[in-house]
């Protein structure tokens, strides 16, 4: 296996939290890791060492790998400017400013991906991919670049992940699996449950029942835990993930200039925490 990928039910379901779990987890056993997003919608950005721009979810993802982040982690980011428009950053540089109703050449962007993800596969062990939103936008499938365009790109096994604490976790992941083209549907090759407080024992039922219906067997649940990692955007703040930094709560600050405050947040991260929720 040289490459695992990560997708959810839905937007905020723990993609990027489970990425990172998956990310360190390699990286302690010896593995040379590197995570991968093919394309990240947010304003939170943080810019490598070589000046390239990407999404914050993929540079802290690759300090839990132990190691500094590079563009090709995130080769498309998208910065929503306002009124529909977007800043399209390619590669780690500003590639074009898209008005509502205009494009970018989606083999630009599909070629932008694939040359990412080889530089990636060839340097490392293991590249832990994570997906965008959710692969069952049946609207959205035909353009579609970051979720089963990827996983069929990298060959990848598909993990699925979903999040219990908003309620409907089975109708979610049933409802994503029955969604996905049959070719699609042969890459996913277990589901999650994320953010659950209680018993375990109650899922039990319901997860076997998953198990029958996705015909893929389940790899556990994981308890919720309000980790201090950076978030994407607004969504999981609701949460307090990434609220709070150094006791001031940066939700009241804009969120374009959150990326200044994560170096701190960053300092806050307990591995040995992760580990124990992650792997124990």
């Amino acid at each position: 296996m040289s490459s695992i990928m990560v997708q959810g039910t839905s937007s905020g379901a723990g993609k990027t939290t489970v990425s990172a779990l998956l990310c360190r987890h390699f990286a302690l056993r010896g593995f040379k890791v590197a995570p991968f997003k093919a394309s990240n919608l947010s304003l939170n950005s943080f810019v490598t060492a070589r000046g390239e721009e990407m999404g914050i979810s993929q540079a802290y993802q690759a300090w839990a790998c132990g190691r500094e982040p590079e563009g090709d982690m995130n080769p498309i980011l998208l910065k929503p400017r306002g009124n529909g428009s977007c800043q399209v950053v390619l590669a780690g540089r500003p590639y074009a400013d898209v008005a509502r109703g205009r494009d970018v050449d989606r083999e630009v962007l599909r070629e932008a991906v694939r040359t990412s993800f080889q530089r990636l596969v060839k340097a490392n062990d293991v590249v832990v991919i994570e997906g965008s939103g959710s692969p069952a936008e049946v609207n959205l499938r035909q353009d579609e670049i970051a979720n089963m365009a990827t996983a069929e790109m990298a060959g990848s096994p598909v993990v699925l992940v979903g999040d219990i604490e908003r309620g409907g976790v089975f109708a979610g992941l049933y409802g994503t699996y029955a969604l996905l083209e049959e070719r699609h549907k042969r890459l996913v090759k277990a589901f999650l449950i994320n953010r659950f407080r209680g018993d375990e024992s109650i899922l039990e039922s319901g997860i076997s029942r998953m198990e029958e219906l996705l015909g893929v067997p389940s790899l556990g649940v994981l308890p919720f835990a309000d980790l201090k990692f950076p978030a994407e955007d607004s969504l999981d703040m609701g949460r307090g993930q990434g609220g709070l930094v150094k006791g001031q709560d940066v939700r009241k600050g804009w969120l374009a200039n959150l990326d200044e405050l994560y170096e701190m947040s960053m300092e806050q991260l307990d591995y040995a925490t992760i580990d124990k929720i992650a792997f124990s």
